[in-house]
């Protein structure tokens, strides 16, 4: 099994950029425990903070792998684009938020994605990756 995982602009700065919300583990940290975790799966990653970046890499691999876990940050709450692409690819599409984003500010609290992905986690920090990839295999 082929599977994405896909972050979007800020997320290279995790471990960085505010620990209270975020965490203080890198994600590079985390994906390589993500690889030992599914050994059985053969997990990529990329992250961008370019719109169009990302949806390169939805188009790129939207009909060949098994899934992608896709964590779009704040392109989840302005990106029609995005939301357009995940609707075009047949690939399942599993949305992904570290911080519980119906307990931020307003405009946090709308996704343009979830109605297009195959299901949707928040909240659960990075483990809510570990929980896409499950999902995405079931």
């Amino acid at each position: 099994m082929k599977i994405l995982i896909l972050n979007g602009p800020n997320l290279n700065l995790l471990g960085k950029r505010e620990p209270e919300i975020y965490g203080a583990q890198s994600f590079e940290e985390y994906f390589a425990e993500l690889k030992t975790r599914f050994q059985d799966r053969s997990l990529e990653y990329f992250q961008s903070n370019h719109e169009g970046a990302l949806i390169d890499k939805l188009h790129e691999v939207g009909f060949d792998y098994d899934g992608i876990v896709f964590n779009p940050g704040g392109y989840t709450h302005t990106s029609i684009a995005i939301r357009d692409a995940i609707s075009a690819i047949t690939t399942p599409v599993f949305e992904v938020h570290i911080s519980n984003i119906a307990e931020r500010e307003d405009f946090r609290q709308k996704s343009y994605v979830s109605d297009v992905c195959v299901g949707s986690i928040n909240g659960m920090g990075l483990e809510g990756y570990a929980i896409g990839i499950e999902q995405l295999s079931a």
